[in-house]
């Protein structure tokens, strides 16, 4: 995450889960842990680089635990951490605003000018 102070708690609490494959990587680990590969094999889309990097951001935040297995080859596991279930409730709202907001497009839904 880029280091800038964020005076905005909203701004702050978006940096934390903004990159457009974090929601993806949040949901997967919610209620269990999982290995990067299983990680690669639900989000096909994403690069391996882009991967790392997002759950090394969301590791850094305090959201993810990384457990790195002393083995050859070597096992690293991720789940969220105690900190990161507390976004669960938050991203559920989200979601439902965000499906809300689909239908609403999708139904014709007024659209309100841009200021």
């Amino acid at each position: 995450m880029n280091e800038e102070k964020l005076f905005c708690p909203v701004e702050k609490a978006l940096a934390v889960i903004s990159g457009k494959w974090k929601p993806h990587i949040f949901r997967h680990l919610i209620g269990r842990t999982k290995r990067f590969g299983e990680l690669q094999r639900a989000l096909p889309q994403v690069t391996r680089k882009i991967l790392t990097q997002q759950l090394r951001e969301l590791a850094d935040d305090g959201v993810v635990i990384r457990n790195v297995y002393p083995q050859v080859p070597p096992k690293v596991e991720y789940s969220l951490s105690d900190y990161g279930k507390t976004l669960i409730p938050i991203m559920s709202s989200l979601s439902g605003w965000g499906q809300a907001h689909i239908e609403r497009d999708n139904h014709g839904g007024a659209k309100q000018p841009d200021g």
